[in-house]
């Protein structure tokens, strides 16, 4: 595959975005609605390629379901084939089959699933036999991926005996549980918050219809380009100043970056302003945030600790390593701070000027690694060695890039 150019913006910045629908919000609304059945109604579902595989997958009546390398869509899918008593072998890509399930089959099996592990103990693929509910009691980390937590809640109502979540250890990504917990509650069904996790009553959702609303995840590559642009202006149409999503956080982040945001009611306009000379921020919570705000302190040369990445090494990718690689390949040597008793890691970076001359990035198949370093080409020259990867996320990325280019007018 030849590596893709990517277009070089035009200055100042101008354009209307339309930007995809929320990815994580649509996953959480097709299981629910797998669930409850036809009273739910949804509209604007996201285009992504998770999106569309894990919609195909919950009508699939084949035995293999295969999730590829889309980790919610099996995390989700394993909780779902348990409650909707759907045999099936669960996989995915070579990549997928490294990335850790055991914590969220541990808390299958204490409620009474039949799991099997085909190949290696606590990954995919692994084979969903019967599920007869001995107990609603279930224990999980909270310290490693929200989607585990998620993923039982959502079942959580339709189980004969309900269930009684346990969380250990810090949560990890709170607000993607919020996000959860909104979704249920619009159609009807509670999540009770207790002191050691949460309590889900069996329930019946009483239905009804939602949109859902435009990713704030895909935004964070605007304000990036913004922020090293340093002129223009860009509206990003159907993002909600309240929103659900917890990357909404990310607008309140970059203003230290030198990036306003203006909120009207049919999006955000971004434009450029006073930034700091230094950036510190702690990822927890929104950890696919991490790499477009690495990219950025980079670009801009600005010192930058961001902590609470823990997380990253089982992403699509091991992130910390490919940002540390990749931005090295920029002239930015990215070190690795551990910290805590749990471990967590923060990436630092010293705030050298970057040298942006034509270097490919390598994306590790991750879509967020071609989007995060897309910006760069404000700076310079800059290659993917595979632009199609956005597709995961944001398929019509590029079609949006051409927006801003200066090969098309805005």
């Amino acid at each position: 595959m030849n590596p893709f150019s990517v277009p070089t913006p035009s200055r100042p910045l101008r354009g209307t975005l339309p930007m995809v629908a929320s990815k994580s919000e649509s996953n959480r609304a097709l299981i629910l609605r797998a669930l409850a059945g036809p009273s739910i109604e949804l509209d604007n579902l996201s285009a992504a390629r998770d999106t569309r595989l894990l919609s195909a997958l919950l009508e699939s009546r084949e035995e293999v379901l295969d999730a590829r390398d889309a980790g919610t869509t099996l995390r989700f899918l394993t909780a779902w084939c348990a409650a909707a008593h759907r045999p099936a072998l669960i996989t995915g890509t070579p990549r997928m089959r490294e990335r850790p399930i055991g914590i969220l089959v541990d808390a299958l099996r204490e409620l009474g699933a039949d799991i099997r592990y085909e190949g290696k103990e606590g990954f995919p693929p692994h084979r969903v036999i019967a599920f007869d509910q001995k107990t609603p009691h279930a224990r999980v980390r909270g310290d490693v991926s929200s989607q585990y937590i998620s993923a039982l809640l959502l079942i959580g109502p339709f189980l004969p005996m309900g269930l009684e979540l346990t969380l250990t250890g810090e949560v990890a990504s709170r607000p993607y549980i919020d996000m959860t917990i909104e979704w249920m509650a619009r159609f009807g069904l509670r999540v009770e918050e207790t002191e050691s996790g949460f309590r889900v009553p069996t329930q019946s959702a009483t239905g009804g219809r939602y949109a859902v609303e435009s990713d704030w995840s895909g935004a964070g590559y605007w304000y990036t380009l913004m922020a090293l642009a340093g002129e223009g202006e860009l509206k990003l149409m159907h993002l909600r100043e309240k929103s659900l999503q917890g990357d909404r956080a990310l607008a309140d982040l970059f203003v230290n970056l030198g990036v306003q945001s203006r909120f009207e009611a049919d999006g955000v306009v971004i434009s450029p302003g006073p930034r700091a000379d230094h950036f510190t921020a702690d990822f927890t919570g929104i950890p696919d945030q991490a790499q477009t705000f690495a990219v950025c302190c980079a670009g801009l040369g600005i010192p930058a600790r961001l902590s609470g990445l823990k997380s990253l090494r089982i992403k699509e990718t091991d992130r910390i390593a490919a940002l540390q690689t990749e931005l090295a390949k920029f002239g930015c040597d990215a070190e690795v701070e551990r910290y805590g008793t749990e471990g967590d890691e923060a990436l630092i970076l010293p705030g050298t000027p970057l040298n942006v001359n034509g270097q490919t990035v390598r994306t590790y198949e991750d879509h967020r690694m071609a989007m995060s370093f897309a910006p760069l080409s404000a700076l310079g020259a800059v290659q993917m060695d595979d632009a199609d990867v956005v597709a995961k996320s944001y398929p019509s990325f590029w079609e949006d890039w051409a927006v801003i280019s200066k090969n098309v007018s805005a």
